[in-house]
């Protein structure tokens, strides 16, 4: 029903409409009183003992979660976990409120079951996201994905990501350092390691203020080459992140069935979809492998089917996020998904 009636009525409206209106529309549903939510939970939640995951001291009823971007502002995590996610990334989160880049910045290209993005960081502010938390209790685990406000130079990049982290960590399970966007000006040139390793252990100091520990992990691009991701590998074991987010949205568009004049009318942007799974997949295994498995990793990236899921578990992911897959799968995907984890792992 979603892929033949509801996702091509979606898909007339432009991505970015579609979003607003989802978030709008759960927001006002589940306000209504005695709204039967448990008939969505009934739908889409797949509950299995085999399903529950453990990872960085954190207990996950499952492996699937949602990727920072679609809950920007901490607005609609518990409404969402009904669809089976057993966490919520919200953000990126930035201290202070902003419009992030122009309209239109959110492109599909179905062909190749992709989207493009150059949103920008748009969120309406740290401040805002933890009012939400405090209004309503999570029901489910949340991440907070942090950055920097696109006017504040990289050079002083460092205390945005503090101020960020030092707001949102009482009020998270996980907080996601986001150095790898490519839709902020420059800010693809924190992921250099030096940059990166001050930014972290600012972090670490700061989280050692608090009476609660909580994970650290780092988010990064799948355009890193292959000496800036063992750069990323060194960094975990210099400093003490507690796992990355493999990977990030790509600046690439080679191999892609959409007629080039339309890729070129889009623009700039972060693609995401199909064109990364294999990629996003590549990165996990080689970190998986070079760290001997010492290395926790969230997978991310291009999963569009079950395989796909399966596959960045196997190549050594813990956890996996869908963002774009769900848009194109629909409310049923993440029970597809679990099912299939189950399933795979009943049998060994």
């Amino acid at each position: 029903m979603y892929r033949l009636i509801i996702r091509p009525l979606l898909f007339l409206l432009k991505p970015e409409h579609v979003h607003n209106l989802i978030v709008t529309f759960l927001k006002a549903v589940f306000r209504i009183p005695f709204f039967p939510s448990s008939i969505l939970s009934t739908l889409y939640q797949y509950k299995h003992e085999k399903l529950h995951t453990r990872f960085l001291g954190l207990d996950f009823d499952n492996p699937v979660g949602l990727a920072a971007g679609f809950d920007k502002n901490a607005e609609v995590y518990n409404e969402f976990s009904h669809f089976g996610f057993s966490f919520i990334e919200i953000g990126t989160l930035t201290p202070r409120p902003q419009p992030g880049n122009p309209q239109p910045r959110s492109f599909r290209i179905p062909i190749d079951k992709g989207l493009i993005n150059r949103m920008g960081f748009n969120n309406k502010g740290v401040d805002y996201a933890v009012s939400q938390l405090k209004k309503n209790t999570p029901k489910v685990i949340v991440g907070g994905n942090i950055g920097k406000n696109t006017a504040t130079a990289n050079e002083n990049s460092i205390h945005d990501y503090s101020e960020a982290f030092n707001t949102l960590y009482p009020h998270v399970d996980y907080l996601v350092v986001n150095l790898s966007c490519p839709n902020i000006k420059n800010l693809n040139e924190l992921q250099d390691k030096d940059k990166t390793i001050d930014i972290i252990k600012v972090l670490e100091t700061n989280r050692v203020g608090f009476n609660k520990w909580k994970p650290i992990l780092l988010k990064i691009s799948p355009d890193l080459t292959k000496e800036q991701l063992d750069d990323a590998i060194e960094i975990y074991y210099q400093t003490g992140i507690d796992g990355i987010i493999a990977t990030n949205t790509t600046v690439s568009r080679k191999n892609l069935q959409t007629r080039q004049k339309k890729i070129d009318s889009i623009g700039n942007g972060g693609l995401s979809g199909k064109p990364l799974t294999e990629r996003s997949t590549e990165f996990i295994r080689y970190i998986s492998e070079k760290s001997n498995g010492e290395i926790p990793i969230i997978g991310v990236g291009g999963i569009m089917g079950v395989e796909d899921a399966i596959e960045k578990i196997r190549a050594g992911a813990t956890l996996v996020q869908v963002y774009t897959g769900f848009i194109y799968n629909g409310p049923a995907f993440v029970k597809k998904i679990n099912r299939a984890i189950l399933k795979k792992r009943l049998k060994e």
